[in-house]
């Protein structure tokens, strides 16, 4: 963009146009029914820069004064005509969480969610989140994703927002790399419907769960499977039983010391490791 940003100096956080910023939750941002209108946050110059990357379009930005011929230099070249709201840092200190934001606030429009079959059309490994409600996690196995070549995430309709604030945050901005989208929009496309779409598309299916038949994570015919889709649960109940009768395949991570289970990030990230990062 060759247009210039308008920088306004803020003196007072008790105005309008900083509502976005100052006391929309995630959910009032989020239009989920009508996700092109909804709105996210970004924060951090690298974080901002990984969403303007893949497509999302900037509304305004907040931040610190020395913020703006120092790390952010580089997206306001890249922002357009947007405003930049900029005051010191006692005023934007006042606003919860900002100190804790390196860099500054970016809110974006959201994009539509693609199609679960455009997305995978030439995917060979996805991973499926069942019904994953914390947004720390949701954040963490998308960066897990990231780094171990993860072709897309498929979430069930209950899981949480992954343009959530913290699942940005904790993303590292990954959320705006990995193809991703939901397998429905009401809570009864899952697990029946999704499950089926997973199987016309072509995917052999893997149920990270214990159970008195499943197999280890190393087990030599996973990395074979041509596509093959990884099922990750909630945190506290896991996969829900109707799901890991429908898998092909339900898979434990081999552990010691007599530890029986990994919270659901950490478990994301040996199995992506195991089964297609080698």
């Amino acid at each position: 963009m060759s247009q210039t940003p308008l920088i306004i100096e803020l003196h007072t956080l008790d105005l309008p146009e900083l509502a976005v910023f100052t006391s929309l939750t995630d959910t009032r941002l989020r239009a989920k029914t009508e996700p092109e209108q909804g709105i996210l946050i970004a924060e951090s110059p690298k974080v901002i820069a990984t969403a303007l990357d893949a497509g999302y379009r900037p509304i305004s930005l907040l931040m610190e004064r020395r913020q703006i011929e120092g790390p952010a230099k580089a997206i306001l070249e890249r922002v357009g005509e947007v405003p930049v709201y900029t005051g010191d840092r006692a005023l934007l200190a006042s606003l919860t969480g900002y100190t804790l934001t390196p860099g500054g606030l970016c809110a974006m429009h959201r994009k539509p969610l693609p199609d679960a079959g455009t997305i995978c059309r030439d995917a060979r490994r996805v991973a499926v989140l069942e019904n994953i409600v914390d947004t720390t996690n949701v954040g963490a196995i998308f960066r897990s994703a990231a780094a171990l070549g993860v072709d897309a995430v498929l979430l069930t309709p209950s899981c949480c927002d992954p343009l959530g604030r913290r699942a940005i945050r904790v993303s590292m901005g990954t959320v705006f790399q990995v193809p991703w989208t939901r397998l429905g929009n009401d809570p009864a496309d899952w697990p029946g419907p999704g499950m089926a779409l997973l199987r016309r598309m072509g995917f052999v299916t893997a149920a990270m769960a214990l159970s008195d038949d499943s197999v280890s994570l190393r087990d030599p015919r996973l990395p074979g499977i041509p596509k093959l889709a990884v099922l990750l649960g909630s945190e506290g109940d896991g996969l829900s039983h109707e799901t890991i009768a429908a898998c092909d395949y339900t898979v434990r991570i081999p552990m010691a010391h007599g530890v029986d289970s990994l919270n659901v990030a950490a478990a994301s990230a040996v199995a992506f490791w195991q089964v297609w990062g080698q």
